[in-house]
């Protein structure tokens, strides 16, 4: 029985565990959506969350915490500009998970863990998908060669037909001296000489 245990350990030692979700948070503050195991976003929403919590404090000691779990000053320089500024009215349920359905290969339930006010992103996304495809056709339009169109109430000339050309005949002459050839024998070649001394 599991009483009093609580998470997840996802198959990985503790090290490598922390590090990963470490990782995850940090992606998903970077990107404000990704797409994950369902198991992986119940376990990285806490701590996001937390994160958020610590930001909206906007002082030193809360930066010095979230720099001891977000490692790039960059991502932490966003988290505290941007993003806790966003909720500053909300108390707490930042975040939101959707879940996708099984993966493909091994059946996995997959989610996606995205901040609330973020749906622009999708928006985003879809447009440019939509233009890469717009794109891409027009590519295929020129790369085509055009085939002149004609119309079926047009006809066709019909092509004139080539005559064979006439065999050109051979002299009697040379017909006989072919034949002569080839009734001709042959003479047997010499064997060849080793190199004998005399």
């Amino acid at each position: 029985m599991r009483h009093r245990v609580a998470g997840r350990k996802l198959g990985r030692t503790t090290s490598h565990r922390l590090a990963m979700l470490r990782n995850m948070v940090t992606s998903f503050f970077d990107r404000e959506r990704i797409q994950t195991t369902l198991a992986k976003a119940k376990e990285a929403r806490p701590l996001a969350e937390k994160m958020i919590t610590l930001a909206k404090k906007d002082d030193l000691h809360s930066r010095r915490q979230v720099l001891r779990f977000i490692s790039r000053k960059d991502i932490v320089t966003k988290l505290f500009d941007t993003l806790a500024p966003r909720f500053s009215t909300r108390q707490g349920g930042y975040t939101r998970i959707l879940r996708v359905g099984p993966r493909q290969g091994d059946g996995a339930e997959m989610a996606v863990l995205e901040l609330i006010g973020s749906e622009w992103l999708v928006e985003k996304e879809q447009k440019k998908k939509l233009e890469k495809a717009k794109e891409k056709s027009k590519r295929l339009k020129k790369a085509r060669p055009t085939i002149p169109k004609v119309s079926p109430y047009v006809k066709e000339k019909p092509k004139a037909k080539k005559e064979p050309r006439a065999k050109e005949k051979k002299p009697p002459a040379e017909k006989k001296a072919k034949a002569k050839k080839k009734t001709e024998p042959k003479k047997p070649k010499s064997p060849p000489t080793r190199g004998k001394k005399k």
